[in-house]
């Protein structure tokens, strides 16, 4: 069956770096947009970057901070995410919806069918 599979996350300093990876199985993910999520306590799961096979698109939250790519040879999708702030402390998630399609003003609102189980991202001093 379709899998995403996230890690890379952990416990970070503000200023400091991870990297986040998502994991596909059963599907190549390079012919779809793959969308990364997050999620803070208390507060709504909002998007945080998309790729696509030709397109890529981030939050204005995170844009200069955040580089996504992927690795087709490994199948996974990678988030970089550098001068990271307390505000960026939550579960990440990675989803798709197996649709080819670009990382256009839609893919905040796509109902994605598969997601990931996540990883926690707690950036504090």
């Amino acid at each position: 069956q379709v899998q995403l599979v996230e890690s890379g996350g952990g416990l970070v300093q503000p200023g400091g770096s991870l990297r986040l990876a998502c994991a596909a199985s059963r599907f190549a993910l390079d012919y779809y947009a793959i969308g990364w999520f997050r999620q803070a306590p208390g507060k709504e799961r909002e998007g945080v970057s998309c790729i696509s096979n030709s397109d890529t698109d981030y939050a204005d939250s995170v844009k200069g901070r955040f580089t996504i790519s992927r690795d087709n040879a490994k199948n996974t999708v990678y988030l970089q995410m550098n001068s990271l702030k307390p505000e960026d402390t939550a579960v990440y998630y990675c989803a798709t919806d197996l649709i080819p399609q670009l990382c256009d003003s839609t893919w905040l609102s796509r109902p994605y069918n598969y997601w990931g189980q996540g990883t926690q991202v707690t950036v504090s001093s």
